[in-house]
């Protein structure tokens, strides 16, 4: 049972924006609070956003949670959190805070100056900008070594493709000696004032020898990359410093607080979704799609791409879908909760109810749910509806959208059996876990059962690596089995099979049809 009063807290920086949540010891959310931030997207296949508002709205959120934290129930929260806030005698005394743990969306990046302020604007990890960059590191190193040595393609996603971008485009930025960070670095660096990452940030970069567990000499010096242009890895799960004393004094607390560096968003999604063994895939059902599963040893197939885990020993393996969760949510936003872009969570469930009285197959509307101008893996593919009808409503396109959402996410599924690693089990979290059609279409679509995990498995895998951090809990399992609890599974229908079979297939001819190719863009 948790201590009476105790908190793990959580800060991730997303992909829309900052938030800082409270966790008791068991895994119970106590408050969250949440800073947005807009995209920037200047030219086609640009994605940026202002890397001070990453900083600003990390310690805004994190300064909110603390307030409503130290005055417990008044400040709405929650009974148990206000219960712990009271002494026996019933006076308020502020709750403890264990350890703050740190996420963020990765791979994005800003350049900063040797105080730690912002050069430029931090490129997002759905940017497509450096595609000719990533094509250069492809050409030089082979698919086979620099997948053998990184677990990576190169691609704009990348890390090492944008920095190489911005010494060819801006090199006034690089002209000024800058530490490339990552959002979670950046917050890790305005609360402790430590520069660091860990494994499964570096491991998107291009620059990290995925099995010596080290920046890569070889890449580093290939790219003609300072050493000291990337920060130092540290673990996981390692207390990285305590909250500045400034931060200290600025949030009214009592005590310092350790802070531990954590992970990127999606592995710490895994951890948080239990996933530590080889068999269940976790899937972050976010703004993006993030699929994680656990193997001994990285594999060849080159698709896929590999990541430490934020537990020491196995790696994870990562293939993803950038705008499945932003494709629904600009549906939600167009046809539900009109034009201005203001859809409520009841419009989400809106969709989604409508969605489920369209019979399966969506009566052959196809939805190609790309709506970032390019995927991680294809900087030229892009969205579309096919096969619409004047007879067709909004219920139509809703149900085409979750089910193209849906082949995409079945498509990665398959590459990783071929590749040898067959998935048991979708275990679905994040904030689109709440629509049960969705959650129906995927068992459906994939053939395998789907076990949705409440709440938010990011944030509670982050939490759980500060626990670990701090010392509350012993190791993994011991985390785990106090932290996550799973829904019941959601078994596939069997007729429905063949539907979504035949509709599978037509979704892939789509998505590799020239019709959906980029055409007439400019990349700047």
């Amino acid at each position: 049972m948790s201590a009476p009063g105790e908190v793990l807290l959580a800060i991730d920086v997303g992909t829309s924006g900052a938030r800082a949540l409270a966790f008791d010891l068991d895994g119970h959310l106590v408050l969250e609070v949440r800073r947005g931030y807009p995209i920037i997207t200047p030219a086609p296949g640009w994605a940026e956003q202002d890397a001070a508002l990453w900083r600003s709205a990390a310690l805004g959120s994190l300064g909110e949670a603390i307030r409503r934290l130290k005055v417990g129930a008044a400040a709405g929260v929650g009974a148990a959190a206000g219960a712990a806030a009271r002494t026996s005698g019933g006076a308020r005394r502020d709750i403890r805070i264990r350890a703050i743990g740190l996420t963020g969306q990765c791979p994005s990046v800003v350049p900063v100056d040797r105080h730690g302020e912002p050069l430029g604007p931090g490129l997002m990890y759905r940017d497509n900008r450096a595609t000719a960059e990533a094509a250069e590191i492809r050409e030089r190193f082979g698919d086979e070594r620099i997948h053998s040595l990184t677990g990576h393609l190169p691609a704009a996603f990348h890390i090492a493709p944008k920095m190489m971008w911005l010494r060819r485009h801006r090199p006034d930025i690089w002209a000024r000696d800058p530490l490339f960070l990552q959002p979670r670095d950046l917050a890790a660096l305005a609360l402790t004032g430590v520069a660091a990452t860990d494994g499964t940030h570096a491991a998107a970069t291009l620059l990290y020898d995925l099995h010596a567990g080290r920046w890569s000499a070889e890449m580093l010096a290939a790219l003609a990359i300072d050493p000291g242009a990337v920060p130092p890895i540290q673990r996981s799960a390692e207390v990285i410093g305590e909250l500045r004393p400034a931060l200290v004094r600025r949030f009214g607390l009592a005590l310092p607080v350790p802070v531990v560096l954590g992970g990127a968003d999606s592995q710490a999604c895994a951890l948080g979704a239990g996933v530590v063994e080889p068999g269940p895939v976790s899937e972050m059902a976010g703004s993006s799609t993030c699929l994680n599963s656990v193997v001994r040893e990285p594999l060849t197939e080159l698709l896929i791409t590999h990541y430490p885990h934020v537990i020491p020993g196995p790696f994870t393996t990562e293939t993803g879908i950038n705008t499945t969760g932003a494709a629904v949510a600009w549906l939600a936003d167009l046809l539900y909760g009109g034009r201005s872009g203001h859809a409520t969570g009841r419009d989400y469930i809106a969709l989604d109810t409508e969605a489920a009285s369209v019979p399966a197959g969506a009566d052959g509307v196809l939805a190609l749910p790309v709506l970032g101008d390019g995927e991680r893996t294809d900087a030229d593919l892009r969205a579309a509806f096919s096969g619409i009808s004047q007879r067709h409503g909004r219920d139509v396109l809703a149900r085409a959208m979750l089910e193209g959402a849906a082949f995409a996410i079945r498509g990665q599924l398959e590459l990783l059996r071929r590749a040898g690693a067959p998935a048991t089990e979708l275990r679905v979290s994040g904030g689109d876990t709440r629509l049960a059609t969705w959650n129906r279409i995927k068992a459906d679509v994939t053939g395998l059962p789907v076990r949705p995990i409440p709440g938010d498995a990011a944030g509670i895998g982050v939490a759980m690596l500060a626990g670990l951090g701090a010392g509350v809990y012993r190791n993994p399992d011991e985390a785990i089995a106090r932290c996550v609890r799973p829904d019941p599974l959601i078994e596939p229908s069997a007729m429905t099979r063949s539907t979504y079979d035949e509709a599978y297939g037509a979704y892939m001819e789509l998505a590799t049809s020239t019709v959906v190719r980029r055409r007439g863009e400019s990349s700047g």
